[in-house]
């Protein structure tokens, strides 16, 4: 993993893992939306209360919270069915299985597919936003990010271990409390450094400053820190590569973002190349076009 993780920033909001679809019990029926109270930001709610969010959604708060967002803080709450609500938290992702199969032959089994579905609804604007050839685009530029950092979703954490011990900034007053050399290149974006591992547990809700392995033995906490610098960092770049998407900046503001000081400006041209076939193969798996600005 290179220096590129340096600029994330640390500031974070509190969310959390990732939790399946909660059902009325057997013999129930389910409620319509419309029934439940609205969710209020900053209102306290108990384990077991029900609310309806903006999205005309209703969540169920699964520990006591202060009134968190429940599309953000989602070890807080968890997408309950009811009439007219939706009983996937993923809104239905672009990418079937058989696709995500197609585009990675030689995957490692570690990064498994339901891992990946299980992750999305920690960032639910990710491949939801825009029109279909804008989710599918962002679906695809994501993955063919993914699959160079990765080698195709062969290798899950960093393979160069001389580096190993490089990613410890003991200038951050948290130290690194899992080890000097603890904090190396983990899933599909080979998150690094303490100061980020500190940055991606906060938003998620999981403390992975004192446990970085988890990324690596958890696929769906796996991609959930792919999920959350995708979504949240703009690296070296200007803009977050979600926003690159959906904002129409293109492909080539996705590398920027991700590894722009090391690859982007003629620096490191068959790098950037390897990541544009990718992106190029995946658009045509998904049947939609790449758009312009595939370069940086």
């Amino acid at each position: 993993m290179s220096k590129r993780r340096l600029s994330a920033l640390m500031a974070a909001i509190v969310v959390g893992t990732a939790a399946p679809v909660l059902l009325p019990a057997a013999g129930a029926s389910a409620a319509a939306c419309s029934s439940y109270p609205s969710w209020t930001a900053g209102k306290a709610y108990r384990t077991g209360d029900i609310v309806r969010y903006t999205d005309g959604k209703a969540y169920i708060a699964e520990h006591d919270n202060p009134g968190y967002d429940p599309v953000i803080s989602t070890w807080y709450w968890e997408p309950y069915a009811c009439d007219g609500g939706s009983t996937d938290p993923s809104g239905g992702f672009v990418v079937s299985e058989a696709q995500f199969n197609q585009m990675f032959p030689s995957r490692n089994s570690f990064y498994t597919y339901s891992g990946l579905k299980a992750a999305l609804s920690a960032y639910p604007g990710f491949a939801t936003t825009g029109s279909d050839t804008v989710k599918k685009r962002e679906a695809a530029a994501f993955l063919a990010n993914v699959n160079h950092e990765t080698g195709g979703l062969v290798h899950v954490v960093e393979q160069n271990t001389a580096n190993y011990p490089h990613y410890c900034d003991w200038s951050q007053p948290y130290g690194c409390p899992a080890g000097q050399a603890a904090y190396y290149g983990r899933g599909p974006i080979q998150l690094s450094w303490n100061f980020n591992y500190k940055a991606a547990g906060d938003a998620l809700g999981i403390d992975l400053l004192n446990n970085p392995n988890l990324v690596q033995n958890n696929a769906s906490i796996a991609w959930k820190t792919a999920l959350w610098y995708w979504n949240t960092q703009s690296g070296p770049g200007t803009m977050t590569p979600h926003n690159a998407m959906v904002n129409s900046a293109g492909f080539g503001q996705t590398i920027r973002s991700i590894n722009g000081s090391l690859e982007c400006d003629g620096k490191n041209p068959a790098q950037v190349q390897s990541r544009v076939d990718a992106y190029q193969r995946f658009v045509q798996i998904l049947g939609t076009s790449a758009g312009a600005n595939l370069y940086c």
